[in-house]
């Protein structure tokens, strides 16, 4: 097995920022290291995000207190539906695991 020489180096992307380690002898990216960003810190942003935030958690509430409103209709509905098809369905004996046996 031949040795090979470990010659890389580095060399900044002018994209991103970030370093790129290279080796020289297989012409491919060994390493990549992001860049160091410090946060951006918007009190403007923040603030809107927080008010967004506030009006989607009313709104789901809201949506929350309308369906318990509803819902006693709603389970009203179900069950004459679920009276309408007893009643509409021929009488049946049900089947007991005994008399399976």
């Amino acid at each position: 097995m031949p040795k090979r020489s470990k010659e890389t180096f580095e060399v900044d992307c002018p994209c991103c920022g970030s370093k790129l380690t290279v080796d020289s002898e297989l012409h491919v990216v060994l390493g990549h290291t992001a860049p160091v960003r410090p946060p951006s810190i918007d009190l403007d942003d923040t603030a809107r995000l927080l008010r967004a935030h506030d009006d989607a958690v009313e709104a789901k509430f809201r949506a929350s207190v309308e369906a318990e409103r509803t819902k006693e209709d709603v389970l009203a509905r179900k069950f004459a539906e679920g009276l309408k098809k007893a009643k509409d369905a021929p009488i049946e004996k049900p089947i007991r695991d005994f008399d399976l046996d």
